[in-house]
Protein backbone atom coordinates (compact mmCIF):
# COMPACT_ATOMS: atom_id res chain seq x y z
CA UNK A 1 0.00 0.00 0.00
CA UNK A 2 3.02 2.66 0.82
CA UNK A 3 3.97 2.20 -3.22
CA UNK A 4 0.64 3.15 -3.90
CA UNK A 5 1.09 6.46 -2.51
CA UNK A 6 4.69 6.89 -2.89
CA UNK A 7 4.56 7.10 -6.74
CA UNK A 8 2.50 9.84 -7.07
CA UNK A 9 4.10 11.85 -4.33
CA UNK A 10 7.23 10.83 -6.31
CA UNK A 11 5.34 11.77 -9.54
CA UNK A 12 4.49 15.57 -8.57
CA UNK A 13 7.73 16.38 -7.21
CA UNK A 14 8.81 15.73 -10.47
CA UNK A 15 6.20 17.85 -12.37
CA UNK A 16 6.10 20.36 -9.90
CA UNK A 17 9.42 22.03 -10.49
CA UNK A 18 8.43 22.24 -14.19
CA UNK A 19 5.21 24.05 -13.53
CA UNK A 20 6.07 26.24 -11.16
CA UNK A 21 8.56 27.30 -13.56
CA UNK A 22 6.41 27.66 -16.24
CA UNK A 23 4.24 29.60 -13.92
CA UNK A 24 6.86 32.09 -12.83
CA UNK A 25 6.33 35.05 -14.16
CA UNK A 26 2.31 34.66 -14.49
CA UNK A 27 2.20 34.35 -10.94
CA UNK A 28 4.22 36.97 -10.26
CA UNK A 29 2.24 39.28 -12.38
CA UNK A 30 -0.94 38.46 -10.63
CA UNK A 31 0.71 38.54 -6.75
CA UNK A 32 1.80 42.18 -7.38
CA UNK A 33 -1.16 43.65 -9.11
CA UNK A 34 -3.41 42.39 -5.91
CA UNK A 35 -0.82 42.48 -2.86
CA UNK A 36 1.75 44.54 -4.16
CA UNK A 37 4.83 42.04 -2.63
CA UNK A 38 5.17 38.30 -3.34
CA UNK A 39 7.38 36.67 -0.67
CA UNK A 40 5.13 35.34 1.34
CA UNK A 41 1.98 35.15 -1.01
CA UNK A 42 4.28 33.07 -3.14
CA UNK A 43 5.43 30.86 -0.72
CA UNK A 44 2.11 30.27 0.00
CA UNK A 45 0.58 29.98 -3.25
CA UNK A 46 3.38 27.20 -4.68
CA UNK A 47 2.72 25.75 -1.66
CA UNK A 48 -0.75 24.84 -2.64
CA UNK A 49 0.25 24.48 -5.95
CA UNK A 50 2.09 21.00 -5.22
CA UNK A 51 -0.44 20.08 -2.66
CA UNK A 52 -2.82 20.43 -6.06
CA UNK A 53 -0.15 18.37 -8.10
CA UNK A 54 0.20 15.56 -5.35
CA UNK A 55 -3.84 15.48 -4.59
CA UNK A 56 -4.86 14.97 -8.79
CA UNK A 57 -1.58 12.24 -8.64
CA UNK A 58 -3.19 10.43 -5.49
CA UNK A 59 -6.49 10.23 -7.25
CA UNK A 60 -5.17 9.07 -11.07
CA UNK A 61 -2.18 6.96 -10.00
CA UNK A 62 -0.78 4.29 -10.34
CA UNK A 63 -2.21 4.51 -14.02
CA UNK A 64 -2.88 1.26 -16.12
CA UNK A 65 -0.65 0.31 -18.37
CA UNK A 66 -0.75 0.54 -21.76
CA UNK A 67 -1.06 -3.62 -22.19
CA UNK A 68 -3.89 -4.08 -19.21
CA UNK A 69 -7.04 -4.37 -20.80
CA UNK A 70 -9.13 -2.42 -18.03
CA UNK A 71 -12.87 -3.12 -19.35
CA UNK A 72 -11.79 -7.19 -18.40
CA UNK A 73 -9.44 -6.19 -15.22
CA UNK A 74 -11.65 -3.53 -13.43
CA UNK A 75 -15.52 -5.00 -14.84
CA UNK A 76 -17.20 -3.55 -11.92
CA UNK A 77 -15.19 0.03 -11.79
CA UNK A 78 -17.95 1.05 -14.37
CA UNK A 79 -20.85 0.86 -12.13
CA UNK A 80 -20.84 4.04 -10.37
CA UNK A 81 -21.55 3.91 -6.55
CA UNK A 82 -24.46 6.59 -6.57
CA UNK A 83 -26.00 5.11 -2.74
CA UNK A 84 -25.02 7.32 0.34
CA UNK A 85 -23.96 5.55 3.39
CA UNK A 86 -22.29 2.25 1.44
CA UNK A 87 -18.99 2.60 3.12
CA UNK A 88 -20.39 1.50 6.39
CA UNK A 89 -21.83 -2.19 4.76
CA UNK A 90 -18.08 -1.71 3.17
CA UNK A 91 -17.06 -1.35 6.90
CA UNK A 92 -18.82 -4.23 7.87
CA UNK A 93 -17.48 -6.19 4.96
CA UNK A 94 -14.08 -5.63 5.52
CA UNK A 95 -14.44 -6.50 9.40
CA UNK A 96 -15.62 -10.31 8.44
CA UNK A 97 -19.17 -9.71 10.84
CA UNK A 98 -16.85 -9.00 14.10
CA UNK A 99 -17.01 -6.72 16.54
CA UNK A 100 -13.83 -5.87 18.20
CA UNK A 101 -11.86 -2.06 17.62
CA UNK A 102 -9.23 -4.32 15.24
CA UNK A 103 -11.56 -5.73 12.90
CA UNK A 104 -13.78 -2.67 12.69
CA UNK A 105 -11.65 0.44 12.95
CA UNK A 106 -7.46 -0.20 13.15
CA UNK A 107 -7.34 -3.18 10.92
CA UNK A 108 -10.28 -2.28 8.65
CA UNK A 109 -8.88 -1.15 4.94
CA UNK A 110 -12.31 0.32 4.50
CA UNK A 111 -12.16 3.09 7.36
CA UNK A 112 -8.26 3.58 6.76
CA UNK A 113 -9.48 4.80 2.85
CA UNK A 114 -11.80 6.77 4.37
CA UNK A 115 -9.59 8.21 6.43
CA UNK A 116 -7.36 8.93 3.48
CA UNK A 117 -10.07 10.49 2.02
CA UNK A 118 -11.20 12.80 4.56
CA UNK A 119 -7.47 13.77 4.69
CA UNK A 120 -7.11 14.42 1.34
CA UNK A 121 -8.76 17.92 0.72
CA UNK A 122 -8.36 18.77 4.04
CA UNK A 123 -5.07 20.96 3.20
CA UNK A 124 -7.23 22.33 0.43
CA UNK A 125 -10.21 24.09 3.22
CA UNK A 126 -7.05 25.43 5.22
CA UNK A 127 -5.31 27.34 2.45
CA UNK A 128 -9.37 28.70 1.27
CA UNK A 129 -9.61 30.09 4.17
CA UNK A 130 -5.64 31.24 5.43
CA UNK A 131 -4.44 31.73 1.76
CA UNK A 132 -7.62 32.84 -0.41
CA UNK A 133 -9.43 34.08 2.65
CA UNK A 134 -12.68 32.73 1.50
CA UNK A 135 -15.67 32.15 3.84
CA UNK A 136 -17.64 29.10 4.56
CA UNK A 137 -20.36 28.78 1.68
CA UNK A 138 -17.63 29.43 -1.10
CA UNK A 139 -15.06 27.20 0.16
CA UNK A 140 -18.14 24.16 0.31
CA UNK A 141 -18.77 24.91 -3.28
CA UNK A 142 -15.35 25.03 -4.57
CA UNK A 143 -13.93 21.81 -2.24
CA UNK A 144 -17.50 20.03 -3.42
CA UNK A 145 -16.22 21.26 -7.25
CA UNK A 146 -12.72 19.83 -6.63
CA UNK A 147 -14.16 16.54 -4.87
CA UNK A 148 -16.68 16.56 -7.90
CA UNK A 149 -14.15 16.25 -10.32
CA UNK A 150 -11.82 13.70 -9.19
CA UNK A 151 -14.69 11.34 -8.91
CA UNK A 152 -15.89 12.42 -12.31
CA UNK A 153 -12.04 12.07 -13.27
CA UNK A 154 -12.34 8.48 -12.36
CA UNK A 155 -15.48 7.24 -13.15
CA UNK A 156 -14.94 8.31 -16.67
CA UNK A 157 -11.53 6.44 -17.31
CA UNK A 158 -9.52 9.87 -17.05
CA UNK A 159 -12.32 11.39 -19.31
CA UNK A 160 -12.13 8.43 -22.02
CA UNK A 161 -8.50 8.23 -21.50
CA UNK A 162 -9.27 4.49 -20.97
CA UNK A 163 -12.11 2.63 -22.64
CA UNK A 164 -13.04 1.65 -18.89
CA UNK A 165 -12.71 3.13 -15.49
CA UNK A 166 -10.40 1.38 -13.22
CA UNK A 167 -11.49 3.66 -10.18
CA UNK A 168 -14.77 3.83 -9.18
CA UNK A 169 -17.07 6.76 -8.38
CA UNK A 170 -18.08 6.90 -4.94
CA UNK A 171 -20.82 9.07 -3.66
CA UNK A 172 -19.66 8.72 -0.29
CA UNK A 173 -15.84 9.31 -1.13
CA UNK A 174 -17.36 12.80 -2.34
CA UNK A 175 -18.91 13.36 0.50
CA UNK A 176 -15.67 12.03 2.83
CA UNK A 177 -13.51 14.41 0.88
CA UNK A 178 -16.38 17.80 0.89
CA UNK A 179 -16.28 17.00 4.92
CA UNK A 180 -12.30 17.07 4.72
CA UNK A 181 -12.28 20.07 3.31
CA UNK A 182 -14.64 22.05 5.51
CA UNK A 183 -12.44 20.42 8.86
CA UNK A 184 -9.52 21.87 7.19
CA UNK A 185 -11.53 25.55 6.59
CA UNK A 186 -12.50 25.10 10.39
CA UNK A 187 -8.66 24.33 10.62
CA UNK A 188 -7.46 27.44 8.82
CA UNK A 189 -9.23 30.10 11.14
CA UNK A 190 -7.30 28.59 13.90
CA UNK A 191 -3.93 28.75 11.98
CA UNK A 192 -5.31 32.73 10.90
CA UNK A 193 -4.99 33.31 15.00
CA UNK A 194 -1.64 31.67 15.71
CA UNK A 195 -0.24 33.20 13.07
CA UNK A 196 0.28 36.78 11.42
CA UNK A 197 -2.30 37.39 8.83
CA UNK A 198 -0.42 37.62 5.23
CA UNK A 199 -1.68 41.09 4.71
CA UNK A 200 0.01 42.15 7.44
CA UNK A 201 3.26 41.04 6.46
CA UNK A 202 2.91 43.11 3.27
CA UNK A 203 2.50 46.45 4.68
CA UNK A 204 5.70 45.56 6.91
CA UNK A 205 7.45 44.71 3.45
CA UNK A 206 5.97 47.88 1.24
CA UNK A 207 6.98 50.48 4.25
CA UNK A 208 10.40 49.18 4.41
CA UNK A 209 10.53 48.61 0.11
CA UNK A 210 7.55 50.76 -1.83
CA UNK A 211 8.45 49.18 -5.03
CA UNK A 212 10.00 45.85 -4.05
CA UNK A 213 13.21 45.01 -6.57
CA UNK A 214 11.37 42.07 -7.82
CA UNK A 215 8.65 44.01 -9.21
CA UNK A 216 10.52 46.14 -11.26
CA UNK A 217 12.17 42.91 -12.25
CA UNK A 218 9.15 41.04 -13.46
CA UNK A 219 8.10 44.44 -15.40
CA UNK A 220 11.53 44.65 -17.28
CA UNK A 221 11.44 41.46 -17.85
CA UNK A 222 8.17 42.30 -19.92
CA UNK A 223 9.23 45.35 -21.31
CA UNK A 224 12.44 43.34 -23.00
CA UNK A 225 10.22 40.84 -24.15
CA UNK A 226 7.58 42.65 -25.81
CA UNK A 227 10.30 44.88 -27.45
CA UNK A 228 12.63 42.13 -28.58
CA UNK A 229 9.42 41.15 -30.32
CA UNK A 230 8.37 43.80 -31.93
CA UNK A 231 11.88 44.57 -32.74
CA UNK A 232 11.99 41.47 -34.64
CA UNK A 233 9.15 42.20 -36.66
CA UNK A 234 10.11 45.87 -37.57
CA UNK A 235 13.59 44.68 -38.07
CA UNK A 236 11.86 42.13 -41.03
CA UNK A 237 10.04 45.07 -42.23
CA UNK A 238 12.27 47.50 -43.02
CA UNK A 239 14.31 45.11 -44.85
CA UNK A 240 11.14 44.34 -46.93
CA UNK A 241 10.82 48.23 -47.84
CA UNK A 242 14.50 48.33 -48.63
CA UNK A 243 15.08 50.82 -45.28
CA UNK A 244 17.90 50.33 -43.07
CA UNK A 245 17.79 47.32 -40.81
CA UNK A 246 18.26 49.34 -37.69
CA UNK A 247 15.42 52.25 -38.24
CA UNK A 248 12.88 49.72 -37.49
CA UNK A 249 13.86 48.27 -33.85
CA UNK A 250 15.43 51.67 -33.28
CA UNK A 251 11.88 53.33 -33.63
CA UNK A 252 10.40 50.50 -31.49
CA UNK A 253 12.55 50.95 -28.83
CA UNK A 254 12.24 54.86 -29.00
CA UNK A 255 8.58 54.32 -28.95
CA UNK A 256 8.76 51.92 -26.01
CA UNK A 257 10.87 53.17 -23.40
CA UNK A 258 10.78 56.92 -24.37
CA UNK A 259 7.59 57.97 -25.89
CA UNK A 260 5.12 55.80 -24.06
CA UNK A 261 6.53 56.53 -20.83
CA UNK A 262 6.55 60.95 -21.56
CA UNK A 263 2.83 59.99 -23.16
CA UNK A 264 1.30 57.87 -20.22
CA UNK A 265 3.57 57.88 -17.80
CA UNK A 266 4.88 54.18 -17.61
CA UNK A 267 5.70 51.30 -20.30
CA UNK A 268 3.73 48.44 -21.06
CA UNK A 269 5.22 45.89 -18.58
CA UNK A 270 5.08 48.81 -15.47
CA UNK A 271 1.29 49.50 -16.62
CA UNK A 272 0.83 45.91 -16.30
CA UNK A 273 2.53 45.78 -12.77
CA UNK A 274 0.66 49.01 -11.78
CA UNK A 275 4.33 51.16 -11.30
CA UNK A 276 4.73 54.50 -12.94
CA UNK A 277 7.44 56.68 -14.05
CA UNK A 278 8.13 60.06 -12.45
CA UNK A 279 10.77 62.73 -11.69
CA UNK A 280 11.79 63.83 -8.41
CA UNK A 281 8.84 66.11 -8.06
CA UNK A 282 6.69 63.80 -8.60
CA UNK A 283 5.42 64.68 -12.02
CA UNK A 284 5.79 62.73 -15.31
CA UNK A 285 9.32 63.36 -16.47
CA UNK A 286 10.72 64.68 -19.79
CA UNK A 287 11.31 62.82 -22.78
CA UNK A 288 14.99 63.53 -22.48
CA UNK A 289 15.28 62.11 -18.62
CA UNK A 290 13.33 59.05 -19.48
CA UNK A 291 15.81 59.01 -23.31
CA UNK A 292 19.18 58.94 -20.95
CA UNK A 293 17.27 56.67 -18.55
CA UNK A 294 16.92 54.30 -21.49
CA UNK A 295 20.27 54.57 -22.67
CA UNK A 296 21.98 54.00 -19.16
CA UNK A 297 19.76 51.07 -18.43
CA UNK A 298 20.60 49.19 -21.55
CA UNK A 299 24.30 49.18 -20.78
CA UNK A 300 24.11 45.69 -19.19
CA UNK A 301 22.18 44.65 -22.26
CA UNK A 302 24.26 46.81 -25.25
CA UNK A 303 28.21 45.40 -24.85
CA UNK A 304 26.75 41.84 -24.89
CA UNK A 305 24.80 42.29 -27.74
CA UNK A 306 27.51 44.21 -29.73
CA UNK A 307 30.22 41.47 -29.05
CA UNK A 308 27.77 38.98 -30.44
CA UNK A 309 26.62 41.21 -33.79
CA UNK A 310 30.91 41.58 -34.19
CA UNK A 311 31.37 37.78 -33.42
CA UNK A 312 28.57 37.13 -35.87
CA UNK A 313 29.78 39.61 -38.20
CA UNK A 314 33.34 38.23 -37.97
CA UNK A 315 32.77 34.60 -38.19
CA UNK A 316 29.95 34.55 -40.89
CA UNK A 317 32.90 35.58 -43.56
CA UNK A 318 34.80 32.32 -42.21
CA UNK A 319 32.15 30.08 -43.18
CA UNK A 320 30.55 29.80 -40.13
CA UNK A 321 26.88 29.01 -41.58
CA UNK A 322 28.64 26.16 -43.11
CA UNK A 323 30.23 24.58 -40.14
CA UNK A 324 26.80 24.92 -38.41
CA UNK A 325 25.46 22.53 -40.76
CA UNK A 326 28.46 20.67 -41.15
CA UNK A 327 28.33 20.02 -37.22
CA UNK A 328 24.42 18.41 -37.34
CA UNK A 329 25.79 16.52 -40.37
CA UNK A 330 29.19 14.54 -39.12
CA UNK A 331 28.62 15.37 -35.37
CA UNK A 332 32.51 17.26 -35.23
CA UNK A 333 32.55 20.23 -33.33
CA UNK A 334 33.87 23.03 -36.33
CA UNK A 335 36.97 25.66 -34.90
CA UNK A 336 33.96 28.58 -36.00
CA UNK A 337 31.11 26.90 -34.41
CA UNK A 338 33.32 26.92 -30.95
CA UNK A 339 34.47 30.58 -30.89
CA UNK A 340 30.79 31.39 -31.27
CA UNK A 341 29.82 29.38 -28.10
CA UNK A 342 32.44 31.13 -26.41
CA UNK A 343 31.44 34.20 -27.59
CA UNK A 344 28.04 33.86 -25.97
CA UNK A 345 28.91 32.39 -23.00
CA UNK A 346 31.39 35.13 -22.73
CA UNK A 347 28.72 37.71 -23.68
CA UNK A 348 26.21 36.49 -21.17
CA UNK A 349 28.26 36.56 -18.23
CA UNK A 350 29.66 40.00 -19.42
CA UNK A 351 25.95 40.73 -18.82
CA UNK A 352 25.36 39.25 -15.80
CA UNK A 353 28.21 41.22 -14.28
CA UNK A 354 26.35 44.34 -15.29
CA UNK A 355 22.91 43.75 -13.97
CA UNK A 356 24.58 42.17 -10.70
CA UNK A 357 26.15 45.49 -10.75
CA UNK A 358 22.69 47.53 -11.04
CA UNK A 359 21.44 45.66 -8.57
CA UNK A 360 24.16 45.83 -5.93
CA UNK A 361 23.41 49.26 -6.58
CA UNK A 362 19.45 49.18 -5.73
CA UNK A 363 19.80 46.85 -1.97
CA UNK A 364 22.41 49.76 -1.13
CA UNK A 365 20.64 52.95 -1.97
CA UNK A 366 18.58 53.90 0.64
CA UNK A 367 15.51 54.90 -1.58
CA UNK A 368 15.89 51.74 -3.51
CA UNK A 369 17.65 53.59 -6.79
CA UNK A 370 19.53 52.04 -9.46
CA UNK A 371 22.31 54.16 -11.94
CA UNK A 372 20.18 54.53 -14.35
CA UNK A 373 17.74 56.22 -12.05
CA UNK A 374 20.20 58.20 -10.70
CA UNK A 375 21.62 59.91 -13.46
CA UNK A 376 18.24 60.56 -15.03
CA UNK A 377 16.66 61.96 -11.98
CA UNK A 378 13.43 59.17 -12.71
CA UNK A 379 12.37 56.68 -10.82
CA UNK A 380 9.36 54.32 -10.03
CA UNK A 381 6.71 55.40 -8.08
CA UNK A 382 4.07 52.03 -6.94
CA UNK A 383 0.13 52.40 -7.93
CA UNK A 384 -2.18 51.21 -4.81
CA UNK A 385 -2.59 47.18 -5.74
CA UNK A 386 -5.88 45.63 -5.46
CA UNK A 387 -5.45 44.82 -1.74
CA UNK A 388 -4.04 48.06 -0.84
CA UNK A 389 -5.69 49.32 2.47
CA UNK A 390 -8.29 52.22 1.66
CA UNK A 391 -7.99 55.76 3.13
CA UNK A 392 -10.71 56.10 5.99
CA UNK A 393 -13.18 59.16 4.98
CA UNK A 394 -12.58 62.31 6.21
CA UNK A 395 -14.60 63.15 9.20
CA UNK A 396 -17.84 65.91 8.27
CA UNK A 397 -17.57 69.03 9.86
CA UNK A 398 -20.59 70.24 12.19
CA UNK A 399 -21.07 73.33 9.83
CA UNK A 400 -21.19 70.97 6.82
CA UNK A 401 -24.48 71.51 5.34
CA UNK A 402 -24.53 68.56 3.79
CA UNK A 403 -24.10 66.81 7.93
CA UNK A 404 -26.82 69.14 9.09
CA UNK A 405 -29.92 67.25 9.93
Amino acid sequence: MADAYLLPIRTAAVLFPLLAFALLVPVAVVLYRRHGVVRWWALSFYAFLYYLITAYCLVLMPLPGASVDVCREYPLMGQWQLTPGNTFLDVWKESGHRVTFGDLVLHNSAVIETGFNLLLLLPLGVFLRYHFRRGPWTSLAVAAGVALSFEVTQGTGVFGLYPCPYRLFDVDDLLVNTLGAMLGWWLGGQVGRAVPALNALDERVLARHPVPFGRRAVALLLDLAGAAVLSALALLSAVVVGLPAWWGPAAVLGGWFVALPAWIGATPGKRLLLLELVDESGARPAAWRLLLRAVVLAVPFLPPLLLLVVAAGVLWGRGTPGAVLEVFRSGELHENVLLVALAGVAAGLLSMVFVALYALVVRLHPKDRSLHELASGVHNRARPHHNAPRPAPEPQRSDDPVAAP
